[in-house]
């Protein structure tokens, strides 16, 4: 695709300052851009590669300068460059329409207008609705409902009941609806609970992958819509996480946990079950959480403390052999102290 800058900063609502003429046909790093490129700046420490890059155009924030460099001025330069990656490069998967190599039982209801690629295994009682793309190696489990636009890539397995909406990116190796982890008796008998519920995910959800999200023991599973998972998260029976949430890398959440809506969680976090946490929480990296947070909290460690607290504990943490050299020193001069004084008693 090649569009004049004109054209581009129309379609994002941008100001030009510089030439309006340019022709772009690419979009690059700033360190990779070259003529005929547009790049970008959305974090300030890359200021410095103004001067140096060779992209034709930049898209920058307001008050940012550059003589003789053609800038695209908007209020958020990342979500400009979203909506110009869509633009540039259109999702294309290759084909279209429903192969007869797909193993399809009967009483499924797909639209005439989704994609199913040879070898996925599409159950009784399946629906799936127009718009969506459905992968090599993909199973859907009986009574699953996908809605429009969808996109199922290779090698996804949703087990039966479950409810997928609109316009939800499932990465390859995604588990939805396996059992939960359920056992009366844990570590005598370990008798296994049926897990007889099911889960639901909203509209707009992307989840990464290799990620799973186990069924409920009863009721649900919810995943709330516009949720981001990352790979390789580990969400059990019953939890609910509320909309607009973003959940990273190696994150656990445990059994009938409740998340509130745009709660932010970094990677290898783990939370125990049945706890509460509020909106707008954000937790730091690695934190262990073992209770309710409130809402617009902000924590971090393991366990979980205050975000202020907790960056005093690492600072202080850091210095612990230094401040256990001291501790002795002072205990063998009150020591000394003590045997002196004792002496003059005497």
């Amino acid at each position: 695709m090649k569009m004049t800058l004109m054209e581009i900063a129309a379609f994002i609502g941008g100001t030009i300052i510089g030439s309006e003429d340019i022709i772009i046909s690419n979009i690059r790093s700033i360190e990779e851009a070259d003529k005929g490129d547009l790049t970008f700046i959305a974090n300030k420490k890359y200021l410095k590669n103004l001067k140096t890059t060779k992209a034709s155009a930049i898209l920058v924030s307001p008050q940012t300068t550059a003589e003789g460099k053609n800038l695209i001025v908007v209020s958020e330069p990342y979500v400009a460059l979203v909506k110009l990656l869509d633009l540039f490069y259109p999702a294309d998967h290759g084909r279209s329409g429903i192969s007869s190599d797909a193993y399809i039982e009967d009483g499924v209801e797909v639209s005439s207008k989704a994609t199913i690629f040879p070898r996925a295994f599409i159950s009784k009682g399946v629906k799936i609705g127009k718009g969506t793309v459905v992968y090599p190696g993909v199973f859907i489990g009986k009574n699953v409902s996908i809605g429009e636009n969808s996109i199922i890539y290779a090698n996804v397995t949703v087990h039966h009941s479950c409810v997928i909406g609109n316009r939800v990116i499932l990465h390859s190796g995604v588990i939805i609806g396996a059992d939960g982890f359920g056992f009366a008796s844990p570590g005598r008998q370990n008798i296994k609970i049926p897990q007889v519920g099911f889960v639901q995910i909203d509209n707009d959800v992307e989840i990464g992958a290799n990620t799973t999200i186990d069924r409920a023991t009863l009721g649900k599973t919810w995943i709330q819509r516009n949720v981001k998972i990352d790979n390789l998260v580990q969400i059990a029976h019953n939890v609910v996480i509320g909309e607009n949430s973003v959940i990273t890398a190696q994150v656990g959440i445990s059994g009938s946990t409740k998340l509130g809506k745009s709660v932010l969680v970094g990677g290898q976090a783990g939370m125990v079950g049945h706890i509460s946490i509020g909106d707008n929480v954000m937790i730091a990296a690695g934190s262990g959480i073992h209770r309710d947070i409130k809402p617009g909290e902000i924590v971090g460690g393991n366990p979980q403390l205050p975000y202020k607290e907790w960056l005093q504990f690492e600072a202080c943490r850091s210095k612990l052999p230094e401040i256990r050299a001291t501790f002795r020193d002072l205990v063998k001069k009150v020591d000394s102290l003590e045997k002196k004084f004792q002496k003059k008693v005497k």
